[in-house]
């Protein structure tokens, strides 16, 4: 609906992400290092059922490993968008963005280089990740085994 009703008033979604890149450049496909199938960052995710569909679906998908690059905040703390290097269990690598709001603590703990797991949806591919807060640490090691061993071969 907030797209929609933003497209209208811009007269197209492709004017609202120009726009967006144009407010704010550090949050531009270009910037985040991700290609044209990236949906980009929502001014407020929550008003858009396109994002909330895909904020759903992530949080069901499937398990991989990201590597911490950077992360920018999003409307002040606690909402960042995180860049990961992400790395499946398919051996797909892929620049992923993750739009999640954390709390101060978490925010102070974020570094580069962190290994943290997160959920794609491997059906879609457009660069959107999530935090896997719920993932059972033995799935996580199990993964993280399964990446160092084809990465040793």
């Amino acid at each position: 609906m907030f797209g929609r009703m933003f497209g209208r008033m811009f007269g197209s979604e492709k004017k609202l992400d120009d726009l967006m890149a144009q407010l704010r450049p550090d949050l531009s496909r270009e910037s985040l290092g991700v290609g044209p199938d990236f949906p980009g960052v929502a001014p407020n995710p929550f008003m858009s059922s396109g994002a909330l569909k895909r904020i759903a679906e992530l949080r069901t998908g499937a398990l991989a490993l990201g590597v911490l690059v950077d992360w920018r905040e999003v409307n002040g703390n606690p909402r960042v968008v995180l860049m990961f290097d992400v790395e499946t269990a398919d051996g797909i690598s892929f620049r992923g963005i993750a739009d999640e709001s954390l709390t101060i603590t978490e925010l102070t703990r974020l570094a580069p280089g962190q290994t943290l797991p997160v959920r794609y949806r491997p059906a879609v591919m457009d660069h959107c990740v999530a935090l896997a807060r719920d993932a059972d640490p033995t799935d996580v090691q199990q993964l993280s085994d399964e990446i160092a061993s084809r990465k040793r071969t």
